[in-house]
């Protein structure tokens, strides 16, 4: 049998890497003709540790390292420069691949944030496609919004802490401009037009592997299903339930421990995702809030990082941040921790809760474990998210929506009260309509479900787009 080469090209944060390697496993899995090699982008000032796989159709290629020019400083323009700066580097690995293996190159899937490669998947001669990690309604409002942009003369700029509206068909309500995500808003600093270009190029592929399945996103799903945009494949939810305790053994054996001496659906889980922290101000109002609540808690309390870096650390001593004596006072009911075993943790039936910051990954493990959710966004397209989950779907209650950690804003320790209250409600909406969903959840991917027939169809349309000939570029 001829085995059949896919090129995955994930952007280098683990959110979008983790979806990337299970999606590769996943068409491995379904269909054995074909290998994936996954090409590793490494930012200079982060390091992504403890990629694997344990697939043998599945492998990685570590890029070399790339600066980019000091001067470029505004996070639109470094991303955009950063990443073109590839080009040549990819260009040269597909050529050693295609030349070192007896394969067929099937095509290039490249990230929402890579597609400067479709250019280099066009001089070989092979199809692009689209992996799109977020949801299929930001993907309906990126285009829209460029769609606008470009033909219709929107400033887009104007929504920025504005409290207007817009209509977007994609969801099944007007977003409100505080719901923006804050690079598409980044107009000084270059954001905007990087998310412009990245967004034209969506139209120039084959097709767009989104992390949803139809079921939940019904509305935005057939909102995509126009002649103007490719053809979407929803084939999620793609989770690793595998991952869970990959910050430190130790650790999550302690906090798995005391979960299990908790009461079932009694505990919040508060956590916010690989890069969300707090200042000492806005831990002391949650602490508050948490203490009022009476509710028991496992709170993942990260520390800002220090100018240059991007991902949190945890607390030296945690105590200098929380209000006296809080940890005395709570000590039966609740535990604070650092790093946080995020899916091990909603896994467990002792939590009944889950604060989150709304990236994506996070509310699709919230579906495949029912937990139900109060939103707290901080940054990315987290704002839209949480206003999708709360206003179109029902599927959280709102602490914040419009949350940003760049402005300056301290949420209330009534605010987190009042949302900590709803959450915890035994007799909710969110709460059946989330052990739903959960169901639903889990047929989509087996045999019959929409899901695991999306990926068929991807998989029958990417053969039927493999080129006869194949190209092969001399370097």
């Amino acid at each position: 049998m001829e085995q059949i080469e896919l090129v995955f090209i994930p952007f280098p944060t683990i959110g979008h890497l983790a979806s990337a390697l299970e999606i590769a496993k996943l068409l491995t899995q379904r269909d054995p003709q074909f290998s994936v090699t996954i090409f590793i982008i490494k930012f200079p000032f982060e390091t992504i540790d403890g990629m694997d796989t344990d697939s043998d159709s599945v492998r990685f290629v570590t890029l070399p390292r790339v600066e980019v020019n000091s001067g470029t400083t505004t996070s639109g323009l470094f991303l955009s420069e950063f990443l073109k700066a590839h080009i040549p580097l990819v260009r040269d690995a597909v050529h050693e691949l295609t030349c070192s293996n007896p394969v067929r190159l099937a095509g290039f899937v490249v990230d929402m944030f890579c597609t400067h490669m479709i250019d280099v998947a066009d001089e070989f001669g092979v199809p692009s496609y689209l992996f799109f990690p977020p949801s299929a309604a930001f993907l309906g409002f990126l285009l829209h919004l460029q769609f606008l942009h470009d033909y219709e003369g929107l400033d887009i700029n104007e929504f920025k802490d504005s409290d207007a509206e817009l209509e977007v068909p994609s969801f099944a309500n007007s977003v409100p401009g505080k719901a923006f995500p804050s690079l598409m808003i980044d107009k000084e600093g270059g954001g905007a037009e990087m998310l412009l270009f990245q967004t034209r190029r969506f139209r120039h592929v084959k097709g767009i592997l989104v992390n949803t399945f139809i079921e939940l996103e019904s509305h935005a799903i057939q909102s995509l299903s126009g002649s103007t945009v490719p053809v979407v494949y929803p084939v999620g939810p793609i989770l690793n339930t595998r991952m869970g305790s990959d910050g430190g053994q130790q650790d999550a054996s302690a906090i798995m421990s005391w979960l299990d001496d908790q009461p079932p659906s009694s505990v919040v889980f508060l956590c916010f995702g690989s890069m969300g922290s707090f200042g000492a101000d806005q831990i002391k109002e949650i602490a508050h809030a948490l203490e009022h609540s009476g509710h028991r808690f496992l709170w993942s309390i990260r520390q800002p990082p220090p100018k240059g870096k991007l991902i949190p650390s945890d607390y030296e001593n945690i105590e200098e941040v929380l209000p006296e004596g809080f940890l005395h006072r709570t000590a039966r009911i609740g535990k604070v921790i650092g790093w946080a075993p995020q899916i091990a943790v909603l896994a467990h039936s002792a939590v009944g809760g889950f604060v989150s910051h709304c990236g994506w990954n996070s509310l699709l493990e919230s579906v495949w474990y029912g937990v139900p959710v109060a939103t707290w966004p901080i940054y990315a397209e987290q704002q839209i998210n949480a206003f999708q989950m709360v206003k179109d779907l029902g599927l959280a209650v709102e602490i914040k929506i419009d949350y940003n950690k760049d402005r300056d804003y301290v949420v209330s320790t009534h605010e987190i009260e009042n949302g900590l209250r709803n959450l915890m409600n035994t007799d909710s909406e969110v709460r059946q309509k989330k052990k739903e969903m959960q169901k639903i959840s889990r047929r989509v991917m087996k045999d019959g479900g929409s899901s695991h027939f999306s990926l068929g169809h991807f998989i029958e349309d990417m053969v039927a787009n493999i080129p006869c000939k194949q190209q092969r570029r001399d370097v």
